[in-house]
C-alpha cells in the first residue's frame, strides 16, 4: 500500500473508532466545530481566491465571494441559529390505541462522513455538505478535485491547523486516493460531479452498502413562454449562462423559444451578454475554463454544432488568440440547435447556450420529458397557468421561476437532483437530517393494555381486537 493510501485508511480507521467509542458532541462542540470551519475560510479569504485563481488560470474574484464565501457563511450562519432545535427529540403523535405511551424521535450523527468535492466551486461544495455533517455531529474527510491543486493544497493545510485529525480533515488529490475514497465504507458519502462518474460511485458505495448523496447535473432547460418579457429573461438567462464561464452544474444548458421570437431572442442574449462582460478576453470579471481538454471539447461541441446547421453567434470576435491563450473561450449561442448534433447530446458546461424553438407549450414539455430528469429548470413568463402546467408536468432537482439559479441559494429549501440528475439532497436542516439518523423511541406506559396481547390469548385477545379495530 502507497504511503497516501496508507494515510487516508489509518485517518478513517481513526475516524471510526472515534465516532464509536465517544458521545454524540454536545451543541457546544459543533458550535466550535462551526465557528472554526468558517474561521478557515474567513481568516484566509484571499488566499483562497488566489489559490482558485491560480487553478483556473483566471477566476473573477467576485464570483468566488458570492458564489462561494458568502454562500459558506450563510450556511454556517444558518445551521448556528438554528442546530438547538433541531438537536431537540420531535414530538411525535403517538396512536390512540397505545395512549398514554409516548413517541420520539431522536437525531443522531451517523458517524463518518465523506464528501468527493468538483472543481467547479471547490469552496462552496467542499464546505457546505461538511457543514451540514459537523452540525449533525459527525466527522468528516474531504476528497477534493485533482484540477484544482493549489486550492486542494490550502484547505487541506487551513483545515489540519484547526481541527484535530478524528474530527475533520483534507486527504490528498492523488489518482489512488481518488479510486479509493469511496470504496471506504463510510457512514455517508457525497459526491459532487457528473453522472457518469456518479455512477462509478454509487457503484463502489453500494459494495458496502453506503448511503449515498449525489449531486450531478445533467442538461437543465430553461422555457420562455409566450407571455414572458423577452428582454428580462435574456438577461437573466444569458447571467444564469456566464456566472463562473457556465461551469455550474444548475446553468440553465439550453432554452426553448416561441419559434417566432427565436432570433430576437438571440440577439437580446448576445446583447446582454456584451454588455456584462464586453469583448476583451483580459476581462477581470469573465473566468477561464478549467483546463485545455475542456476548453478542446467545447470547441468541438460548437462546431459539430455549425456543421449540422446551427447559427453561431457570439458576442466577441472568437478568432482573437487572446481568448484561446488565457483558456477563456467566447460566450457563444448556438441558434437552431436541433436534437442530433452533440451539443444537445451532453452536458455543455461551458459559456455555450443552444436555442431551440417550440410552436406549442406541449412541445416543449414533451421534449424535457422525453430526457434525463435533469439539475434544474427556468421557466419565464407571466401566464400562471402555462408556469402551473410546465411545474405539475415537468420532474426536476429544482425550479426557479422567472430568474436562473436563485433555488440554490434558498437555505431553507433542499438541494438535490432527481434520476440521472442526483439523490438525495442538502442544506439547511435538510443537511442536518441527511446526515442524522433520525431513531424512533417509544415510550411505554404502565397504564397501557399491551399486556393483553400476551399469550394465552383467550377471550381478552377478541376483545383488544375489536378495540383495535374500532381504532385503526
Amino acid at each position: 500500500m502507497s504511503a497516501p493510501l496508507r494515510a487516508l485508511d489509518d485517518a478513517f480507521h481513526a475516524m471510526v473508532e472515534r465516532s464509536r467509542t465517544s458521545p454524540p458532541p454536545s451543541l457546544g462542540e459543533r458550535h466550535d466545530r462551526l465557528a472554526r470551519l468558517r474561521a478557515v475560510v474567513a481568516d484566509n479569504e484571499e488566499r483562497f481566491r488566489q489559490a482558485i485563481s491560480a487553478d483556473f488560470g483566471h477566476r473573477s474574484a467576485v464570483e468566488t465571494t458570492i458564489a462561494e464565501t458568502l454562500l459558506v457563511f450563510s450556511e454556517v450562519r444558518h445551521a448556528t441559529k438554528h442546530l438547538k432545535s433541531w438537536m431537540a427529540p420531535q414530538r411525535i403523535a403517538t396512536a390512540l390505541q397505545f395512549l398514554p405511551a409516548r413517541n420520539r424521535l431522536f437525531p443522531q450523527p451517523l458517524g463518518v462522513v465523506g464528501i468527493i468535492a468538483p472543481w467547479n466551486y471547490p469552496l462552496q461544495l467542499a464546505l457546505a455538505p461538511a457543514i451540514g455533517a459537523i452540525a449533525a455531529g459527525n466527522r468528516v474527510i474531504i476528497k477534493p478535485s485533482e484540477l484544482v491543486p493549489h486550492f486542494s493544497a490550502l484547505l487541506r493545510e487551513l483545515v489540519a491547523a484547526r481541527f484535530d485529525a478524528t474530527e475533520m480533515l483534507v486527504t490528498g488529490i492523488e489518482n489512488e486516493v481518488a479510486k479509493a475514497f469511496p470504496t471506504l465504507p463510510f457512514d455517508h458519502l457525497v459526491f459532487t460531479g457528473s453522472t457518469r462518474v456518479g455512477r462509478i460511485v454509487a457503484e463502489a458505495a453500494g459494495r458496502n452498502l453506503t448511503p449515498v448523496t449525489l449531486e450531478l447535473g445533467g442538461k437543465s432547460p430553461a422555457i420562455v413562454d409566450p407571455s414572458a418579457d423577452l428582454e428580462e429573461a435574456a438577461e437573466r438567462i444569458a447571467y444564469g449562462k456566464l456566472l463562473n464561464a457556465g461551469q455550474t452544474c444548475i446553468a440553465p444548458d439550453y432554452v426553448l423559444v416561441p419559434e417566432a421570437s427565436l432570433q430576437a431572442f438571440a440577439e437580446k442574449v448576445r446583447a446582454h451578454m456584451r454588455r456584462m462582460f464586453g469583448t476583451d478576453p483580459n476581462n477581470k470579471d469573465y473566468t477561464s475554463i478549467i483546463s485545455d481538454r475542456h476548453y478542446a471539447r467545447l470547441e468541438r461541441l460548437v462546431a459539430d454544432a455549425a456543421q449540422r446547421g446551427a447559427k453561431i453567434l457570439q458576442p466577441a470576435k472568437a478568432d482573437d488568440p487572446n481568448w484561446k491563450a488565457r483558456r477563456k473561450f467566447p460566450p457563444t449561442l448556438v441558434v437552431g440547435a436541433t436534437p442530433e448534433m452533440a451539443i444537445m447530446q451532453e452536458e455543455i458546461f461551458g459559456p455555450v447556450l443552444p436555442v431551440m424553438g417550440f410552436r406549442e407549450a406541449a412541445e416543449a414539455i414533451a421534449f424535457i420529458n422525453g430526457r434525463d430528469r435533469p439539475l434544474a429548470l427556468y421557466w419565464f413568463g407571466k401566464d400562471r397557468t402555462a408556469r402551473d402546467e410546465v411545474l405539475m408536468r415537468t420532474v426536476s432537482g429544482g425550479v426557479t421561476v422567472n430568474d436562473c439559479l436563485f433555488h440554490f441559494t434558498q437555505i431553507n429549501q433542499p438541494m438535490g437532483g432527481v434520476g440521472a440528475s442526483g439523490a438525495g439532497a442538502y442544506h439547511g436542516e435538510w443537511g442536518f437530517r441527511t446526515f442524522s439518523k433520525l431513531k424512533p423511541v417509544f415510550y411505554r406506559s404502565k397504564l397501557n393494555r399491551l399486556a393483553d396481547l400476551y399469550p394465552p390469548y383467550g377471550g381478552k385477545i377478541a376483545r383488544l381486537e375489536k378495540m383495535m379495530r374500532f381504532m385503526s
